[in-house]
């Protein structure tokens, strides 16, 4: 319905007297009440989560001393010592770089590589779409809805031909081209959708807690040492074999334990609050094809 009223050829817009005109229906107030209750009880699920992976940011936080201390000159040799001989200032000099170092330097450490069974990212494929029936395929914008979706679905033949499309449950993604770093941790809901192949897949091998994991990428921290990496001047990207260098600090057991639990929080209150709003809004889609369906009888 909001659709229907937009306008432009390029961008397109809306108006609000269009918004204000749309008509709502005015369902039985017991019904209306069980949908708030529905909606109400999703929001809060979401300020939990939220709140459990600030705390979890925070321990991680308060755990990292980064000295800031950038560069003032690289020597050849350094530059034919990195990885693909990169030649960019800003990984050499750079609040990122800073960070990359003194975690080599002050911490016990990890490359992802070792943390990870594999990270890769599915090959390039021509998308055979179907109008239902198929399955959802997301891209990475999608992934970061409260609700990942998508009206793209692909053929469940095709999506069998290739499984690696569907991400496994415990799974880490990471946006790996244009906007960068972008972390989302797979659950029973995500697991059900294929991926586009513009997103990076991290299969965890459990050699430290997957909460504690998530929550170093997805921290400032995290995003900052994958960015460290990027490439291109137009659309930037990173590739499998820059994530597996991306050090990561090993804590101690109790602090990673807590970032753990704080993070598996935040997983389940965001999939508790995802069923409720999808069956709140099933709810009232259920109940207006009802009377679209009366009619017809």
């Amino acid at each position: 319905m909001l659709t229907q009223g937009t306008f432009g050829a390029v961008i397109q817009h809306i108006e609000p007297a269009f918004v204000a005109s749309l008509p709502i229906p005015v369902l039985p107030e017991a019904f209306q009440q069980e949908v708030d209750n529905l909606i109400q009880e999703s929001a809060r699920l979401r300020e939990e989560a939220t709140d459990a992976l600030d705390k979890a940011h925070a321990l991680l936080h308060s755990a990292f001393n980064n000295k800031d201390a950038n560069l003032k000159s690289v020597s050849i040799r350094k530059i034919y010592a990195a990885h693909n001989q990169r030649f960019e200032a800003t990984y050499y000099s750079s609040n990122n770089r800073s960070i990359y170092d003194s975690i080599i330097e002050q911490f016990e450490f990890m490359r992802l590589k070792d943390l990870c069974s594999r990270i890769f990212r599915p090959g390039i494929f021509k998308r055979q779409y179907v109008s239902e029936g198929g399955i959802t395929f997301l891209g990475g914008a999608d992934i970061l809805n409260a609700i990942p979706s998508s009206y793209k679905q692909l053929s469940k033949p095709q999506v069998k031909r290739m499984p690696e499309l569907m991400p496994e449950q415990g799974t880490i993604l990471v946006t790996c081209g244009g906007t960068i770093g972008n972390i989302v941790y797979v659950d029973n809901q995500l697991s059900t959708c294929a991926v586009s192949q513009h997103v990076m897949r991290l299969v965890l091998n459990g050699a430290v807690p997957n909460g504690y994991l998530y929550a170093f990428l997805s921290s400032d921290i995290g995003k900052k040492l994958i960015n460290l990496f990027a490439f291109g001047s137009v659309i930037p990207q990173v590739e499998a074999h820059h994530l597996e260098l991306v050090p990561v600090p090993m804590l101690d057991n109790e602090t990673m334990n807590r970032i753990d639990a704080l993070c598996m929080q935040y997983v389940s209150c965001n999939e508790l609050a995802k069923e409720n709003e999808r069956k709140a809004i099933s709810m009232v889609e259920e109940e207006i094809e009802s009377w679209t369906t009366s009619k017809k009888n």
